[in-house]
């Protein structure tokens, strides 16, 4: 059974006086709430052994996707639909990929309300099967819904649902890459830890509050820890994450402010891929600010085997995986809309030492896969026993701004040239005031740490009004190639630094 947007939407605007439902009944208890009781709690929490939350019962477990489809949150029955406050508070039902559910309590007046598991919230086609509820039933997460565009009409911005993963996106946009609360053993050969929010307390908001605070408890075999996120719906979407860590063992690999996302393919390796579209992919491209100022730009593959990417600094001015290219036809994708997924920037809100921005790279064969992994991982493990804190801003939405003024890469072009021999690699960049008529000023400088490049033609491109750097790569034996590029104008950086990882 399929539920048109304009049938939620209009779900979302109507009245709950016939249902004779009030959030009220759902509290199961009322605890007196604080951060340091909050912070007690997971500090007594990392002093005992790890125990994970209860499964739920197996008939949920087992469910198909196809099931699990014919059971969706009823929203004239969300939390504060009936309250004159700026949010509304949908619940997910645990089952199907969350196995184990979290507590969700509402934080007023210092008072935690939790909300018992109730399946009248619930709207289920008569295909859904009739399933068990016991004690251990509960909710999978919840998501945020405001006035973004159009009064009594509450659309959703923001998700926190399995594991610690969470969404957002910014007004206009569609939802796209994923972050976590944290990473732990990315990419390791013994296997990655994903930790849960077990946990989570929404302050109610003021009639008049436009960010929605709420707090997480994250429990996993390796750590606690206590977050909170301050969030702010607009365009972009603004997230203020602060967090501490409280590990139970050493973490020598953890990855802070985790992006997730899928990369299948575009104008790099559209030669493996027989589709009618040019390009798919929920981010395309890596930016980091690092230390120093320098802005740098790395493409996302699909690699046929697993790639693991760092590049070093000390403290960070900024990371993110970005959906740069908004121009429909570049993804020719009337269903997906690719066009409108969310970039998404990391801002470190204090020095975060030393430490690389790493990338992980995962082949995939269908876009329905996330893939990408970025993170920041300090180069210092974080001690059993100790207190971690960090804290970081998150732009969900479209390019940040304030970042250095330089010429971004538009797109990279990898194929083939004509003797079928060479791979020519062609990268533009945008349109800027710094390429005037003559490009006889500038020098390109390209290196490679494996195999043979050539010197690179510096073009006008008059399809974007900006220019274009091409060369060739010549691999010889090697199986894979660093690639590093970047202009140079008067002695001075005048680009982004592009870099690649090319692999056969």
């Amino acid at each position: 059974m399929m539920i048109s947007r304009r049938a939620l939407l209009a779900g979302m605007a109507a009245s709950t006086a016939t249902f004779g439902w009030s959030a009220e009944n759902l509290i199961t208890a009322e605890t007196p709430f604080s951060m340091d009781w909050l912070f007690e709690k997971a500090r007594a929490l990392a002093r005992e052994d790890y125990a994970p939350v209860p499964q739920i019962p197996e008939p949920w477990r087992t469910l198909s996707y196809d099931e699990f489809n014919h059971i969706w949150f009823d929203p004239r029955k969300a939390i504060w639909v009936d309250d004159e406050r700026p949010v509304r508070l949908d619940l997910f039902t645990a089952g199907l990929y969350v196995d184990r559910p979290a507590q969700i309590n509402i934080v007023e007046d210092g008072i935690a309300k939790t909300l018992g598991y109730d399946p009248s919230l619930f709207e289920k086609t008569d295909q859904f099967p009739d399933l068990p509820v016991d004690e251990t039933m509960g909710y999978a997460g919840f998501r945020l819904r405001r006035e973004l565009n159009t009064a009594q009409i509450f659309e959703e911005y923001m998700v926190f649902h399995g594991a610690s993963y969470f969404r957002a996106i910014a007004n206009g946009q569609s939802y796209g890459l994923s972050a976590r609360g944290l990473a732990l053993r990315t990419g390791d050969p013994s296997g990655e830890e994903f930790p849960d929010f077990t946990h989570f307390w929404i302050e109610a908001p003021a009639p008049d509050q436009l960010t929605t605070v709420v707090h997480a408890l994250l429990d996993g075999p390796s750590t606690t820890g206590v977050y909170t996120f301050r969030i702010l719906a607009g365009r972009p979407t603004r997230v203020t994450v602060t967090a501490t860590l409280f590990p139970r063992v050493e973490l020598d690999h953890v990855g802070l402010g985790s992006l997730t996302s899928m990369f299948f393919f575009d104008e790099t390796n559209r030669h493996r891929f027989d589709d009618f579209r040019p390009a798919v992919h929920d981010s395309e491209g890596l930016m980091v600010v690092n230390g120093n100022g320098e802005r740098l730009w790395r493409p996302l593959a699909n690699p046929n085997k697993v790639e693991i990417s760092a590049f070093y600094d000390r403290n960070p001015q900024g990371f993110g995986l970005m959906q740069r290219t908004r121009d429909p036809e570049r993804y020719a994708d009337l269903e997906a809309h690719y066009q409108n997924r969310p970039s998404l920037w990391i801002t470190p809100q204090e020095d975060w030492g030393r430490g690389a921005v790493e990338l992980v790279e995962i082949p995939t064969d269908k876009e329905i896969y996330d893939n990408i992994v970025a993170y920041w991982r300090p180069a210092d493990p974080i001690p059993a026993g100790s207190e971690h804190s960090f804290s970081y801003t998150m732009m969900w939405g479209d390019t940040p701004q304030g970042l250095p003024d330089v010429p971004h890469v538009l797109n990279t072009r990898i194929g083939k040239g004509f003797d079928q021999v060479k791979t020519v690699i062609a990268i533009d960049f945008a349109e800027h005031a710094t390429f005037d008529d003559d490009l006889s000023a500038f020098k390109t400088v390209i290196t490679s740490n494996a195999g043979t490049v050539s010197p690179g033609v510096l073009q006008h491109n008059p399809g974007t009004g900006g220019v274009r750097l091409a060369f060739s790569l010549l691999p010889e034996e090697a199986t894979s190639v660093e690639l590093r590029a970047q202009l140079f104008k008067d002695g001075e950086a005048a680009s982004e630094v592009w870099l690649y990882r090319w692999t056969v």
